[in-house]
């Protein structure tokens, strides 16, 4: 006997399939939303360079300071929604070195090239550009776009890679309503960073000798549709750019797996750079910790410093870092726990990774956004302050030498 649920099930499959290739269709004809290549920050050194980037349409969801909550809305919606250009031809540039390559099924794509001349090595940020070799579209005009690859420079002490939900801007991913209100309804100028973190993060890519142009990675679990948003946030915030590592991530209540994404940027960052040391900068309300200490085995001696911002009250997860934290001191590294950035902030201090003279403007800017100059997180109403937690320093032998072990 025929089983009639599958049967209705691929008949149902089947519909969904001609219906999406018939909107595909009338979408080629009907949208005309311009065509843009998108290139996000990467990263290289003198001999080699990641570049990634997207091929879609400019859905033209830009902020501004009078955005209401529906507007926010809407300019989120356009970027989780964005319309990508599958099959595309590019041609990338960078450094005299050319390669084409193709978009994927989503858009996006990726290369290493192989710089032919040389970069100049007290520069930070160098330009790559990109051209879309296929108009896809009759008598449009050419689609370029440009895109800059951080090299650090010949001055640099060590490096930092940081995540950014919870640890530098307010998200509240342990609360999954709460998070999707945040991405959602608020925009690059009404998200908050946590009090002090673009101080300490100048600081850090300042040295201790305040000329070192020490680079910062962001690898994060958000997806590449929030790129934009996160740049903004950054420059508005005065926070120091560096290269995004984000996912392909649709929007939805199922928590994305962090582990490895966030293991394999990293281990892309450290094998590149081999001579470099490096801070880790987390949280505690996903699995930093977890992964951060994986790090730590993988690379002993590598990583200088762990700092974890405890966004949780569950004495359990509090108990499980300093579980994590011991092991991270027999690798011979530290793990800091604490929801004060001072608290890092005195410890890069104490060891010469940052000046101590830093420490007063940190404090500075610390006091005057919990003061509430930056505004008050969503949904969060209350002008009482938080109660701080106790910092948790589990630290192996300070070495002081500013960042070469």
């Amino acid at each position: 006997m025929t089983n009639w649920r599958s049967v209705l099930g691929n008949i149902t499959t089947d519909l969904q399939s001609r219906l999406a290739a018939a909107h595909r269709e009338v979408g080629a004809v009907l949208d005309h939303d311009p065509l843009q290549v998108v290139i996000y920050r990467g990263y290289g050194t003198a001999e080699r360079a990641f570049i990634t980037g997207r091929v879609l349409e400019d859905e033209g969801a830009k902020s501004t300071a009078t955005d209401s909550r529906w507007r926010n809305l809407i300019n989120a919606l356009k970027r989780l929604e964005s319309d990508a250009v599958p099959n595309a031809m590019v041609r990338i540039s960078f450094a005299g070195a050319k390669q084409d390559v193709v978009s994927d099924g989503e858009g996006y794509f990726s290369a290493w090239l192989a710089p032919t001349a040389a970069a100049k090595s007290r520069n930070l940020w160098h330009t790559v550009e990109a051209e879309l070799l296929q108009s896809h579209r009759p008598d449009s005009e050419p689609v370029r776009g440009s895109g800059e690859i951080l090299v650090p420079p010949s001055s640099a002490e060590f490096a930092v890679v940081s995540d950014i939900d919870d640890t530098v801007i307010q998200t509240g991913a342990t609360d999954l309503v709460r998070m999707a209100r945040a991405t959602l309804f608020e925009n690059a100028r009404t998200r908050l960073p946590f009090p002090g973190v673009a101080a300490f993060y100048r600081a850090l890519q300042n040295g201790a000798h305040g000329s070192a142009l020490n680079p910062i990675f962001y690898v994060s679990s958000s997806p590449w549709n929030l790129y934009d948003l996160l740049t903004e946030f950054m420059q508005l915030q005065e926070i120091p750019l560096g290269p995004l590592m984000l996912r392909d991530w649709d929007f939805t209540l199922q928590r994305p797996r962090h582990g490895p994404h966030k293991l394999g940027a990293i281990s892309q960052i450290m094998d590149l750079y081999p001579d470099l040391s490096v801070i880790l900068i987390g949280d505690s309300g996903q699995e930093d910790p977890e992964i951060y200490s994986e790090v730590v085995a993988r690379y002993p001696k590598r990583i200088l410093a762990t700092y974890i911002r405890n966004v949780t009250s569950n004495p359990e997860r509090s108990a499980a870092i300093r579980s994590l934290a011991e092991e991270v001191v027999r690798a011979g590294s530290t793990l800091i726990l604490a929801d004060d950035t001072m608290a890092a902030a005195r410890h890069a201090a104490e060891n010469g990774w940052i000046a101590s003279g830093s420490l007063a403007a940190i404090s500075s800017e610390k006091s005057k956004e919990e003061a509430g100059k930056a505004g008050t997180p969503i949904d969060e109403p209350s002008t009482q302050p938080a109660p701080v937690a106790p910092t948790v320093v589990v630290d192996a032998a300070p070495t002081g030498d500013g960042g070469n072990r």
